[in-house]
C-alpha cells in the first residue's frame, strides 16, 4: 500500500477527524483494491506517480504533546477554581463567587475559540469548549441563584455546548452536552414540574420521561456528529430513564420496555457498523434492568431467572435469524 496514504491516515488520526478503527479499515480497503489490481496497472501507477509527490511522514509527537499539555492546563484550572471554591465558599462574597467561575469560564472558552480559529489542536479545543460550557453554566447559576438560576444556568451551558458541537464538533462536547441535558432534566423535574409536597417517587416518572427526550436528542446529534458516541450516550440515556421508572411507583413495566428498546436499538447499531461500545452499552443495560424490574414484578427469585431465560432465548434466535441473513447476502 503507498505509504502516502499511511501517512495521511495517521495525521487525520492525531489530529481527531478519523477514528483508529476507521484509519484501519480505510487501510484495509485500500491494500485489498490494490492487491486485486491487474500488475501492468500497478507498474503503471508507480511509474507516473511523482516520486516528489509523496509527503513526509507527519511529526505527531510534538501535537500530541501540545494536547498533553493542554489537557494538564485545563485540569489545573479547574482544579484550582474548585479548591478555592471549596475552601473559601463561605467567606466568598457574591462578587468573587461570580468573577472566580465567570474567569475560568473565559479563559477556557477563550483559548478553545483561539485553536479553532487557528485550526490547531480540535480534540483539545472541544475538550477545552466542554469544560468551558459547563463551568459558564455554574457561573451563571452562581449570579443569578435560586430556581431562576439554576434554569438559566443550564440554559446558558446548553446554549454554548449547542454551539460548540455544531462548530466543532468534538465526542467530548457531546458528553458535555449529555451531562447539561442530564443536570436540565433533574432541575426542570425537580424545580419546574413537580407541584409542590409532591413525592419523590412520583416525580421519577416525570425524570424518566425527560431522559427519553434526552435519548432522542442524542440520537438525532448521531446523524450529524460522532455516530459511535452520540448513540451510546443515547443508550446512557435510556439507561438514566429505565432507573428512574424503577423508582416510581408501579413503574417496573416502563422500565422493562425502556431497558428493552434502547439495547435493542444499539445491538442493531451494532450489527451494521460493528462499533463494540454499542454490543457494550446495550448488553450492560440488559443485565441491570431486566432482573431488577423483574424481580419487582415479582418478588420472586425464580420469576427472575424465568424472564431471563426469555429474555435470553429472543437474542439467541434473533442471532441465528440475522446469521442466516448474513449467509443469503451475496458476498
Amino acid at each position: 500500500m503507498p505509504s502516502r496514504l499511511d501517512d495521511e491516515l495517521t495525521r487525520l488520526v492525531s489530529a481527531g477527524v478519523l477514528r483508529q478503527y476507521q484509519a484501519d479499515a480505510l487501510r484495509s480497503a485500500a491494500a485489498a483494491d490494490f492487491d486485486s489490481a491487474p500488475a501492468s496497472t500497478q507498474g503503471f501507477s508507480e511509474l507516473t506517480t511523482p516520486r516528489t509527490s509523496r509527503q513526509p511522514p507527519t511529526a505527531t509527537h510534538s501535537s500530541a504533546l501540545t494536547e498533553v499539555l493542554g489537557y494538564i492546563g485545563g485540569a489545573l484550572l479547574l482544579g484550582a477554581v474548585a479548591l478555592l471554591t471549596v475552601a473559601n465558599w463561605g467567606e466568598m462574597g457574591r462578587a468573587a463567587r461570580i468573577s472566580t467561575g465567570t474567569s475560568a469560564a473565559v479563559i477556557l472558552l477563550g483559548v478553545a475559540v483561539v485553536l479553532a480559529l487557528l485550526r490547531r489542536g480540535e480534540q483539545l479545543s472541544s475538550a477545552l469548549a466542554s469544560l468551558g460550557c459547563c463551568v459558564a453554566g455554574f457561573a451563571v447559576y452562581v449570579a443569578v441563584e435560586g430556581v431562576t438560576g439554576r434554569v438559566v444556568g443550564v440554559a446558558v451551558a446548553l446554549a454554548i455546548a449547542a454551539l460548540g458541537v455544531w462548530w466543532l464538533g468534538g465526542s467530548s462536547l457531546l458528553v458535555a452536552t449529555f451531562g447539561i441535558l442530564a443536570v436540565g432534566v433533574l432541575v426542570i423535574t425537580a424545580d419546574l414540574l413537580t407541584p409542590a409536597g409532591q413525592t419523590t417517587t412520583n416525580a421519577a416518572g416525570i425524570a424518566g420521561t425527560g431522559f427519553i427526550l434526552v435519548a432522542f436528542v442524542m440520537a438525532i446529534l448521531g446523524l450529524v456528529r460522532d455516530q459511535v458516541t452520540a448513540w451510546s450516550l443515547a443508550g446512557a440515556a435510556m439507561f438514566s430513564s429505565s432507573i428512574c421508572w424503577l423508582i416510581q411507583d408501579r413503574g417496573e413495566v416502563m422500565a422493562l420496555v425502556v431497558g428493552t428498546a434502547g439495547p435493542a436499538a444499539l445491538l442493531v447499531a451494532y450489527g451494521r457498523r460493528h462499533a463494540s461500545a454499542y454490543a457494550v452499552v446495550g448488553c450492560s443495560i440488559l443485565l441491570v434492568i431486566w432482573p431488577t424490574a423483574l424481580y419487582q414484578l415479582t418478588d420472586n427469585m425464580a420469576g427472575v431467572a424465568i424472564g431471563l431465560v426469555v429474555a435470553s432465548a429472543v437474542l439467541l434466535v434473533a442471532v441465528l435469524l440475522l446469521s442466516r441473513r448474513q449467509r443469503r447476502v451475496p458476498g
